[in-house]
């Protein structure tokens, strides 16, 4: 073996371990921005469908990529890579049976390992999209037919010899082979699951969520960033430095630019510099960058990064508008932007810049180049959706795709896997957000299915302007109970009057002691549970009022339905203006 080939298979296996290193990325940005009783969950799946995609492109994904065949399968050395290699490595005298690949001339494990680690990627991208309610074993079986059929399928028309890239159609690094196969994937998923509980009221109107971490969030970002210096550059399988250098650089560009026009437009749109959309940013200008890197000028990168900032935020609220929910914005960055990314070449696209042979639009080539991509661009959406659609409804009438509302509303940690992230830390948890409980109409207690419906009944209350006032005598409720109930609590605590509260996170038992977790096999009892204590100092409202109206919210019959503590108040001081007793007390109830 010749020193070339030594110094390109030991690049390939390096940037490879890059890509590879972005699933920590992709682990850490998801759970930061989904909800801490879903973190074991979300940690979990990113954790293992890595092994599934792995072994699904080993036994069949590559050879029916790869494989010599017809202009839309491979049909060779299909199972376990069971085909000889023809590169330049072994000698070009050899004749294999993956000839699309041979151009490269690291030995054939080096290509099979590059190409897991983008396959591996693709899976990845829908884990986000599906996030907090999407059951696991689902999950797993739908990773590995993307990653064993779908996505092997789409590989071969571009990469593998196929018809689109015999129609000339350019894709350097993955833009539509990874990024909008994993965003056809996803779209089919949020689609068929449909949002999480709380996201959306009947009326329309639509409640954040927010991530419960974003320096998790934050770290994932940085990850994934430092993850595509080897995901674009090492497309090149060879250890070019001048295409290298050039790609790193338009990665780059295409990134940072990204960032300042999101965080700008969110800015602008929002009134705040919102660093979800910054995350977003970066990553929507990654994946916009993605198929051109090597075909593109520094300054064309840097246009495509500043349009893919301010399209990001748009799509991101346009999704949440109409009512896709995608917890992380998978949709908007490798859906929008790997379909825009590949557009982006037809129109960027300039001859003698990085390893870039023709012209696009904006540089004399005419609408050739532009027409292929966008060709390539709705072939692949068409199939991939059609393809993911048929799975995602297969899984869902045989075994079902969604947790139970229970088990969403508790945290798909605790039914999913039996543990939590965060034995020791708690935060509030807003999943009953939206629930529709104008008149009480409908009982939290219900959509858990811990009590039957017929006891969901009215509570009768005085509104706060027609109680009878008590005088000038103050009184403060306690109430303890679980982190779930505090959204219906809230609402129903507005609705006869109550205007403010303290809340609290709080960790405690009573006679109901513990529940019994697993952490590696191993089954204990966790004494102290989450809880939330919210306090309510009242004058005006009758005290009877707010302790009934807190009963029939939290009632579901079992233990654990929480505690009214009732004080008498000696005195209120509003620190701000000096006031005391009643008067201090009027912004509050």
């Amino acid at each position: 073996m010749d020193t070339k080939v030594m110094i390109d298979t030991l690049w390939v296996i390096i940037a490879g371990a890059l890509v590879f290193f972005m699933n920590l990325g992709f682990a850490a940005v998801e759970s930061g921005l989904a909800r801490q009783k879903n973190t074991v969950n979300i940690l979990s799946k990113n954790f293992i469908v890595f092994a599934v995609s792995s072994l699904g492109f080993l036994l069949l994904g590559w050879g029916l990529m790869f494989g010599d065949g017809n202009a839309f399968i491979g049909l060779k050395g299909l199972f376990f890579v069971g085909g000889a290699d023809n590169s330049p490595a072994v000698g070009s005298a050899y004749q294999g049976v993956y000839s699309a690949i041979s151009w490269a001339s690291v030995p054939l494990w080096a290509k099979f390992f590059f190409q897991l680690v983008f396959c591996g990627t693709a899976a990845t991208i829908v884990s986000g999209a599906v996030a907090e309610r999407v059951k696991y074993i689902s999950f797993i079986i739908f990773s590995l037919i993307l990653t064993m059929f779908i996505y092997p399928i789409i590989g071969h028309w571009i990469w593998g010899g196929g018809f689109l890239a015999s129609l000339g159609m350019l894709d350097f690094a993955g833009g539509t082979v990874v990024h909008s196969v994993g965003g056809w994937a996803a779209l089919a998923g949020v689609m068929i699951l449909g949002p999480r509980i709380g996201k959306y009221t009947k009326d329309g109107k639509i409640n954040p969520i927010p991530g419960h971490n974003m320096s998790l969030a934050t770290i994932g970002a940085f990850v994934l960033w430092l993850g595509w210096f080897g995901f674009n550059p090492g497309s090149t399988m060879a250890a070019d430095p001048g295409a290298i250098s050039h790609i790193v650089v338009t990665t780059n560009t295409a990134g940072i630019m990204a960032i300042l026009t999101a965080t700008a437009t969110a800015w602008i749109v929002i009134g705040k510099p919102d660093l979800g959309m910054s995350i977003n940013g970066l990553l929507a200008g990654l994946v916009a960058i993605t198929p051109g890197c090597a075909y593109v000028s520094v300054s064309s990168s840097l246009i495509i990064g500043a349009i893919a900032g301010v399209l990001v935020v748009l799509s991101v609220m346009f999704f949440d508008r109409i009512k896709l929910d995608d917890p992380v914005g998978a949709l908007s960055v490798h859906l929008v932007h790997g379909v825009l990314g590949t557009l982006f070449v037809g129109l960027f696209a300039q001859k003698g810049v990085g390893v870039s042979t023709v012209n696009g639009l904006l540089f004399g080539g005419g609408f050739s180049l532009l027409g292929s991509q966008a060709l390539g661009a709705l072939a692949v959406g068409v199939f991939v959706f059609a393809g993911s659609a048929v799975s995602w409804l297969l899984i869902k009438a045989v075994i079902g795709i969604r947790v139970s509302p229970q088990e969403e509303i508790e945290g798909l940690d605790i039914g999913e896997h039996g543990n939590h992230a965060y034995p020791d830390y708690v935060t509030i948890d807003y999943a009953n957000a939206a629930l529709d409980l104008d008149g009480f109409d409908i009982a939290p207690s219900v959509i858990t299915g811990s009590i039957p419906m017929e006891r969901a009944v009215p509570v009768q209350v005085k509104p706060a302007a027609e109680a009878v006032s008590t005088g000038i005598k103050l009184t403060k409720v306690e109430i303890i109970t679980k982190q779930n109930k505090f959204e219906a609590l809230k609402i129903a605590m507005d609705k006869i009057g109550i205007t403010g509260m303290t809340v609290s996170n709080v960790l405690g038992y009573g006679i109901q002691g513990g529940h019994m977790e697993y952490y590696r096999g191993v089954e204990f009892e966790t004494h102290l549970l989450p809880k939330v204590k919210i306090e309510i100092v009242i004058s005006k409202v009758p005290v009877r009022t707010v302790i009934e109206t807190a009963k029939k919210v939290l009632y579901t019959g079992n233990i654990g339905d929480g505690k009214i503590f009732v004080y008498d108040v000696e005195n209120v001081i509003k620190v701000r203006t000096g006031e005391e007793g009643y008067d201090a007390l009027q912004d509050v109830e």
